[in-house]
């Protein structure tokens, strides 16, 4: 038998698999978490990560169980590529991703950098701009050649990867038929997911959920893709956006952890995750990612890109489950549910911590000082707690001082 004959035989037991893949995850009501913390949360200023970070910061996504990675641009750098290539073989569980793109030697650079990950485990996406300002400004193309661009490349991307994603780049601002015809051009040249990017962090939630069903509905061959979506935070709905696409039953969300990336930065994977397990009967989907796993994500991920969190930021911020308030401290002492939308150890946190502080109540003193083996009658109690309100704004008041209030 010729050559070509077990190769055309070969690509056609690949698309049967691939296309009964893309039907599983479909049916199943999954959301498949992609997150991009590697690349689009590196853009944000400052953020830099060494290829061993990646690796770590990669190793920690795995363990939570994100399902695809976006590794990087491997036409942007060597350094790149060679930070990609640390993945390869060491996160064996998500897909490595790399982004590339509408040319063909990005393409190539990806085919590089992800060279020994298995078929099954490796892929690209290609953007390119497709808004009126993208087409007259960036880049100088009509419609036309933009559709020419997208499924050359897409079918150049095919004959290299078995998955292929396309993502219309500035798509909210994008006429709504042009966006249509540019999918069905993508699906139809061998895209596997389809992405619908809100570059600019533009939308509202009902905004994204009226793309989201204009794409089910207008896209002919959307069954032979996923849908994807990406959300930038300009706004702070990127979390809500992106929750809202959930509930109109798209394939794929990316993220980024602690929400870092360009500008204000993207959908936050650990706020996205939690919210989506919490509220599961509303959404009636489920995820396969550990939330226990979250905090100490989003602590390695502040440490190694030197971006800090904001100490009342959701999920993972210091006094998330941290009070000072002694009409608080009181309830939670009686019932730790009284104050929380949910315990600590659901997102892999500590526990609650009782902050003394001019606002603190009796309760929560004497709790502190029986924690600390002092004596709690009710007159201590009283004295330490009117030697605490004396305390100069600032001052923390950690156990020798508290001791000493105590008199021991």
């Amino acid at each position: 038998m010729p050559f070509g004959f077990f190769r055309r035989v070969k690509k056609q037991v690949t698309g049967v698999v691939k296309q009964a893949i893309i039907r599983h995850h479909r049916s199943s009501g999954v959301v498949l978490f992609s997150d991009t913390t590697l690349r689009d949360g590196e853009q944000m200023p400052g953020a830099t990560l060494e290829p061993e970070d990646k690796l770590r910061i990669a190793l920690a996504l795995e363990a939570a169980g994100v399902h695809s990675l976006d590794a990087g641009f491997p036409a942007s750098s060597p350094q790149e590529i060679h930070a990609i290539q640390q993945m390869v073989g060491k996160v064996r569980g998500p897909v490595l991703t790399a982004l590339c793109r509408t040319l063909p030697g990005d393409i190539d650079a990806a085919v590089e950098a992800l060279q020994g990950n298995p078929d099954h485990k490796r892929g690209v996406s290609l953007f390119v701009g497709t808004s009126p300002l993208h087409r007259e400004f960036k880049l100088q193309k009509t419609r036309d050649e933009i559709r020419k661009l997208v499924a050359d490349s897409v079918a150049y991307a095919a004959e290299r990867f078995e998955i292929v994603a396309f993502s219309p780049e500035d798509a909210s601002r994008t006429e709504r038929d042009y966006l249509t015809e540019l999918y069905q051009t993508a699906i139809d040249a061998g895209a596997t997911t389809i992405g619908f990017p809100d570059t600019v962090g533009l939308l509202t939630p009902e905004k994204a959920r009226d793309f989201i069903r204009h794409i089910q509905d207008s896209v002919p061959n959307l069954n032979r893709a996923l849908l994807a979506v990406h959300f930038h935070n300009d706004l702070g709905l990127a979390v809500a956006n992106t929750l809202a696409c959930i509930d109109e039953g798209v394939n794929v969300v990316q993220c980024t952890v602690n929400g870092i990336g360009e500008r204000a930065g993207n959908a936050c994977f650990e706020e996205v995750a939690t919210a989506l397990h919490l509220h599961a009967d509303q959404y009636g989907r489920s995820a396969k990612i550990d939330t226990t796993k979250l905090v100490g994500l989003s602590h390695l991920v502040a440490e190694l890109t030197g971006v800090r969190m904001a100490p009342n930021k959701p999920i993972s911020g210091r006094t998330i489950f941290a009070t000072e308030a002694g009409i608080h401290q009181d309830g939670l002492l009686k019932n730790i549910d009284t104050y929380l939308p949910f315990r600590p150890e659901l997102v892999g946190a500590k526990g609650v911590e009782f902050v003394l502080g001019r606002h603190s109540g009796r309760r929560a003193v004497a709790h502190r000082l029986e924690e600390l083996g002092l004596p709690a009658s009710d007159e201590q109690v009283l004295r330490v707690l009117e030697a605490i309100k004396q305390v100069p704004k600032g001052v923390l008041i950690d156990e020798p001082l508290l001791r000493k209030m105590a008199g021991a």
